[in-house]
């Protein structure tokens, strides 16, 4: 298992593979049905296994989506921890996506079991590289996150402007004479103070919206983005240049739906993993194309 800090891992992973992150939201109803095969494995056990032989080699990232794991009850955490396990001892970066975001002892409880390594006194079992953290609360809830991601070189995605259709409701209001994701941007800036390079702690920043993100990305020249929304909630492709700074990793792009859901359940096993394998070339050419990509910079 690699003892590379959250940063490392994204320059070297992305150095060598590109930005894109394979999510893996386990929803039977969106997946092929010969996951449902009777041989004593749980379906969502052999979807992570599926996902993960797929993307070795070929992607650098994988995001788990922890809901759908949770709603599976103890067979889907199983799962989970085990995926989480799998990938990391691949070299593979582990973003949980969580959104985990509650008061001092309960924030702390979660950045315990989430980013605390099993050797600091932490369980192990749930244990990610990078995880995704609700700001709503105030600063004071993310302080025990930001400790712990500091303390074990892990990262964290905070939420500024998501990517879903009701996110201006809130995030795009005026407090102050500056919108509130302008607020958050400079909250995460200052959680990130006194980190030189590329910052652990980085921004939620959907890809569909383009205007707002080019914004906040010059409220966040240093900082990770990660930028959900390409796919399946209809992102495009040749707006996420407007998220990309100039430094290597400093742009994540998930892909979820738009790898793995299928209309034809009953599609073969080959014909789904090639049906995946080009839609990974596909999202990881239109990504490599945007007009400012790390390779166009300087």
């Amino acid at each position: 298992m690699s003892s590379m800090s959250w940063v490392e891992i994204v320059q070297r992973n992305t150095a060598q593979y590109g930005e894109l992150v394979a999510g893996i939201d386990p929803s039977l109803l969106d997946i092929p049905s010969f996951f449902e095969q009777d041989d004593g494995i749980p379906w969502i056990s052999r979807f992570v296994d599926f996902v993960l032989d797929t993307i070795e080699g070929r992607v650098g990232f994988v995001k788990f989506q922890s809901a759908y794991f949770e709603a599976r009850g103890f067979l889907g955490l199983t799962a989970l921890s085990m995926g989480m396990r799998r990938a990391k001892a691949g070299g593979i970066g582990v973003i949980l996506d969580a959104k985990r975001g509650d008061i001092g002892a309960t924030a702390a409880a979660y950045a315990h079991a989430y980013l605390t390594p099993a050797s600091e006194g932490g369980n192990g079992d749930f244990e990610a590289d990078c995880l995704t953290v609700n700001p709503l609360m105030g600063p004071d809830t993310l302080e025990p996150f930001v400790a712990t991601a500091k303390r074990y070189g892990k990262g964290l995605f905070v939420l500024c402007r998501t990517s879903n259709p009701g996110a201006g409701w809130l995030q795009d209001k005026m407090t102050g004479n500056r919108l509130i994701s302008d607020h958050v941007a400079d909250l995460i800036t200052g959680l990130a103070r006194g980190e030189e390079g590329l910052n652990p702690i980085g921004a939620v920043i959907g890809a569909t919206v383009p205007h707002e993100g080019r914004r906040l990305r010059m409220l966040l020249p240093r900082s990770i983005i990660l930028a959900p929304g390409l796919g399946a909630q209809g992102g495009d492709a040749n707006s996420i240049h407007a998220l990309r700074g100039t430094q290597q990793g400093d742009l994540l792009i998930p892909v979820s739906r738009g790898l793995t859901r299928v209309e034809d359940r009953g599609i073969s096993a080959a014909a789904y993993r090639d049906l995946v394998l080009e839609r990974i070339s596909a999202f990881k050419a239109a990504i490599a194309h945007s007009p400012t990509s790390p390779a166009a910079v300087g």
